[in-house]
């Protein structure tokens, strides 16, 4: 008996602790499985609309019925005033050149704040944080007025420069993170090798930063593609992007909304994002968190 009475304690230690684990377990599983639905559910949604036939478009089945492609043919036919091929090409061309300038000044700009040492450094570092949290529209008025005085209403600069505005402070938070974390010794050891100041920044400390540079580059573009306010506002019938083009979807009924070729729209924008971030997820994941742990 006195030998047996450990052994018993101890399996009734450890029972606790296997149901204390499965708990936890179901309970991740369960958050995971809520933040899926929760996220992907609407993406469902509109699948399944873009795939049905458009007069079953309130059908409340959750599974695809009355299969079709029709809906994509009329996403693209612009004998109803909808020319979505031509927004496509428009929200690439703003996504393309906001992103490009927003990471060139972006990269110089957050490595001057990781690396360098002057007067109002974390003032211009909070001004910069700040600016991300201004509210959008706000700047409606002023930008519509002085894009109007400008002659600009209509022109690719009059939604590119105000994106970068939006896409810059953010650029700058995730780069000044990563850089700070960089180890500071290979950029002296280059100066030492000879290397001049740009150039160990461009030889040496930029490649390392690829991670964090790709996963900003991916924000960035998606953040400019999905602005839909000062687009509506600045844009004209053939510099519309995508956000705007699918809002403003006109069918054969001037009084019904195309909703099903609404959803083959979206589905067509969100599919290629879609497949971006699953290609590119894990440098994305490093990019986001390799700036995050000190050594």
């Amino acid at each position: 008996m006195t030998k047996d009475a450990p052994e018993q304690s101890a399996e009734l230690a450890v029972q606790p602790v296997s149901w204390r684990k499965r708990f936890g377990t179901a309970r991740l599983y369960l958050g995971v499985f809520i933040i899926l639905v929760w996220g992907l559910g609407p993406f469902y949604w509109m699948t399944v609309v873009a795939f049905r036939d458009a007069s079953h478009t309130f059908d409340s089945t959750p599974w695809p019925t009355h299969v079709t492609l029709e809906n994509f043919r009329n996403a693209f036919d612009t004998s109803r005033g909808n020319d979505f091929g031509q927004a496509l090409i428009n929200s690439l061309i703003i996504g393309s050149a906001t992103t490009a300038i927003a990471l060139v000044l972006g990269v110089l700009a957050a490595y001057a704040l990781a690396r360098m040492t002057f007067a109002g450094k974390y003032l211009i570092s909070g001004l910069i944080l700040s600016a991300s949290m201004f509210p959008a529209v706000v700047l409606v008025t002023p930008l519509f007025q002085l894009f109007t005085d400008l002659g600009w209403i209509g022109q690719y600069q009059a939604m590119i420069i105000p994106n970068i505005s939006f896409v810059l402070p953010m650029t700058v938070y995730i780069l000044a993170s990563f850089f700070a974390e960089l180890p500071w010794e290979l950029e002296e050891a280059a100066r030492i090798d000879g290397a001049s100041k740009l150039q160990a920044f461009r030889l040496i400390m930029l490649p390392l930063a690829a991670p964090a540079v790709f996963t900003t580059a991916i924000l960035a573009f998606i953040a400019a593609v999905n602005e839909y306010l000062l687009a509506r506002l600045l844009s004209g019938d053939q510099t519309k992007p995508v956000t705007v083009a699918i809002a403003s979807f006109s069918g054969n009924d001037p009084l019904v909304q195309p909703y099903a070729a609404i959803m083959a729209a979206g589905v067509i924008v969100t599919v290629p994002l879609v497949i971006m971030v699953l290609l590119f997820q894990r440098r994305i994941i490093s990019g986001l968190t390799a700036g995050g742990v000190k050594s």
